[in-house]
């Protein structure tokens, strides 16, 4: 386990220069186009969230004096994790290889970062960094309350471009969309990934309890406090 604040320094800050790199890729830059649609992507949002933690973190860890493992918001944190993670699996299981993606598009600067590089490096830093054996069993279906309000997003703004097919992006990935997979379709899709989401929420609950608790857990309280004076 990482309990180095200058390590941990130095992880974060990496972290959210990356981020940074794929924040900028995300809004067009690197084609020299504002992508004005940039806000519609589950993967965009996700990636968004998981750099301003890391951020809080650094921040956090840069005003700490001593070693320690982060303590920055447990439970954003794990959300956080299920929900880059969602971003992940989906990915790479699902969307990289459909028919009308160009597989060029997967190995570009941004697409390898948000979907790969990020997702992964704030895995190990929850896994390497935090302490476990804290998360509660009900943090999963915490954990699903980003991606509903996401999928409510996909379809208030739909909504309000009056389904034109013709709008750019009205549902950004082929399970969300109901002129193609029709309403029952696109609910079985949501709730076999809500179902999966929370399967795996839980996986990773049973993750933390095997993973060693903070080395200090089993210090004695003076010396503890000995410590920390």
């Amino acid at each position: 386990m990482i309990r180095s604040r200058t390590a941990q320094l130095i992880f974060q800050t990496f972290y959210v220069a990356l981020g940074a790199v794929g924040v900028l890729g995300s809004i067009g830059l690197y084609d020299a186009e504002f992508d004005a649609d940039f806000f519609v992507y589950f993967t965009n949002l996700s990636n968004y969230l998981c750099i301003t933690v890391v951020l809080c973190e650094l921040v956090r860890t840069a005003r700490r004096r001593d070693d320690g493992p982060v303590d920055f918001a447990p439970q954003l944190k794990f959300v956080s994790v299920i929900a880059i993670l969602l971003t992940f699996f989906v990915f790479n299981l699902l969307l990289a290889g459909q028919p009308d993606r160009d597989p060029a598009q997967n190995f570009q600067v941004t697409s390898l970062l948000f979907h790969v590089a990020l997702p992964l490096m704030f895995t190990f830093d929850w896994l390497l960094c935090y302490e476990h054996r804290r998360v509660r069993w009900t943090w999963p279906f915490a954990a699903t309350i980003f991606p509903l309000c996401y999928v409510g997003f996909v379809y208030i703004r739909a909504w309000l471009c009056h389904f034109d097919p013709d709008t750019p992006l009205l549902y950004p990935y082929f399970f969300l969309d109901a002129a193609q997979l029709g309403v029952g379709g696109v609910l079985r899709w949501i709730g076999v990934l809500l179902i999966a989401f929370i399967a795996f929420g839980y996986l990773m609950v049973g993750l933390d309890r095997v993973l060693p608790a903070d080395d200090r857990a089993g210090t004695p309280a003076r010396e503890v406090a000995t410590e920390l004076d």
